[in-house]
């Protein structure tokens, strides 16, 4: 697990650390010092804790004008014992609304499992988006994490999608891509 960094090739285009309004601004990683786990196997450390015990992310990029944020997931996804989308949802994407964002998407190809509970939270933050016309969609989500999520029924919430070449786009045409599809439903 330690191998499996945050992609860095849009690192030139922003970073989270540096931007006065994220919630990791000011934030310093170390490349050699290893501190944080999830299933007791270090991570790279610059993944970002964000009070999880098990789920870290990385914000890749920001576009305040465009309104969009694409985060990286890693780790294990717990709501029932951890309630992983309370802290998501209070400590990162409540943040990100009040500076205008409404376009959310979650890579969650490293999301290696998923544990529900109820989906007031999901309901919430699609809600919140709704007057925006804004929306959550999650992408790469591993199958037995995407069972488990669909079984919950939280994807009439948080759309499914498989984009695997998201890393030879650049992030507004990932957005656009998502926009097109959201406009024409077929999420």
């Amino acid at each position: 697990m330690q191998d499996i960094e945050p992609y860095y090739n849009w690192r030139h285009l922003y970073t989270a650390e540096e931007d006065p309004q994220s919630p990791f601004y000011g934030r310093a990683y170390s490349e050699f010092e290893y501190s944080q786990t999830v299933y007791n196997f270090y991570i790279h450390p610059q993944w970002d804790d964000f009070g999880s015990r098990t789920l870290y992310l990385k914000i890749l990029f920001v576009d305040y004008e465009q309104h969009f944020v694409i985060i990286e997931l890693l780790g294990e996804w717990n709501d029932a014992i951890e309630n992983d989308i309370m802290t998501l949802r209070r400590d990162i994407t409540d943040q990100l609304y009040k500076r205008g964002i409404y376009k959310y998407v979650l890579i969650a190809e490293n999301v290696l499992n998923f544990h529900s509970s109820d989906d007031s939270y999901y309901e919430e933050w699609l809600d919140q988006l709704a007057d925006d016309n804004g929306w959550v969609v999650m992408l790469n989500l591993p199958s037995q994490s995407r069972h488990d999520f669909t079984i919950a029924k939280l994807h009439r919430y948080i759309s499914l999608l498989d984009m695997p070449a998201w890393r030879s786009l650049k992030p507004e045409t990932i957005v656009q891509e998502i926009d097109r599809q959201w406009s024409n439903r077929l999420l």
